[in-house]
């Protein structure tokens, strides 16, 4: 597999805000706050009525379909002009549909390069069999999307360590070079991470080896400012538990994850999706899910 190619500095000028005014999507909002003030973006602070409007946007003065639609556009224009806002260029977008349609016709029209949002998580298989809205806008839009899961707590938000797992066997050339374009925008340690399972423990150090060496020819002379190069991480579990215990050992501030439609119907653990909502739903830092 080639090595990346050097690359320049990410380019955030729209971030997509999907709220729905929820705990969940309230937390979110200082990551996107952080972003836009890092890359001196603009962000669209977006809202979708659905087919079946959610109780959270419904109040007692809302009798019918222009009251929701009222409702809903003096909510967000009190999100935009709320204090915490500051100087971040806002503008507010308002629709009604499916999410699986509407978010993706709004990155399209307003030329987003990342969606922003939170999510509360739900597990098991009844989250792989039906989806949650967070898991709709990530399998639909075709920019990144950044997920801050229930579990993430902090809000002074500082890059400083980049986790970035990739599969070997697939092409994590789009995730690899965002996470390493991240890490030397905000001169942040990068770890680049691969999960192998099954491997005996008599031939783990050889296939560490060959592939630790394998990540490292994909990002060949790298060094963020502050000097340090990239670290190369092999973990014998399966993906989702690998990525997740090195989070925990590691504590990153970012985890960067190519994803990709499954290739084959089912929902065993190791296709790209359930590993993406299983990671957002227990990581303790914001999951960036890049379309390979």
């Amino acid at each position: 597999m080639a090595a990346l190619p050097q690359v320049a500095r990410i380019s955030l000028k729209d971030i997509l805000f999907p709220t729905d005014f929820s705990p969940a999507s309230e937390a979110a909002l200082p990551f996107a706050l952080t972003l836009a003030r890092i890359y001196q973006s603009r962000i669209h602070v977006a809202h979708v009525i659905l087919p079946e409007p959610h109780p959270r946007v419904l109040s007692a003065r809302m009798g019918g379909a222009d009251n929701i639609w009222d409702g809903a556009n003096e909510r967000l224009d009190e999100f935009t002009h709320s204090p915490v806002i500051g100087n971040v260029h806002c503008t507010s977008l308002l629709a009604s549909g499916d999410l699986a349609n509407v978010i993706p016709a709004m990155i399209r029209e307003h030329d987003v390069d990342m969606v922003v949002m939170g999510s509360r998580g739900r597990r098991g298989v009844s989250r792989v069999m039906l989806g949650s809205a967070a898991e709709t806008i990530y399998r639909s839009a075709s920019c990144p999307v950044l997920t801050i899961g229930p579990r993430v707590r902090k809000t002074e938000w500082k890059l400083q360590t980049i986790l970035c797992p990739v599969d070997l066997e697939g092409d994590p050339k789009s995730a690899l070079e965002y996470a390493r374009c991240l890490a030397q925008d905000n001169a942040a340690e990068l770890i680049v991470m691969s999960a192998v399972a099954i491997v005996p423990w008599q031939h783990r150090g050889e296939v560490e080896k060959e592939y630790c060496e394998r990540m490292r020819k994909l990002l060949p002379e790298v060094q963020v400012e502050t000097g340090r190069g990239p670290q190369f991480l092999v973990r014998w579990e399966p993906a989702a538990e690998a990525i997740l215990a090195c989070a925990q050992l590691r504590e990153p501030d970012l985890i960067v994850m190519g994803v990709r439609k499954a290739r084959a119907a089912g929902f065993s653990s190791h296709l790209p999706w359930p590993v993406a909502s299983e990671v957002v739903s227990w990581a303790s830092c914001p999951v960036l899910t890049v379309r390979i």
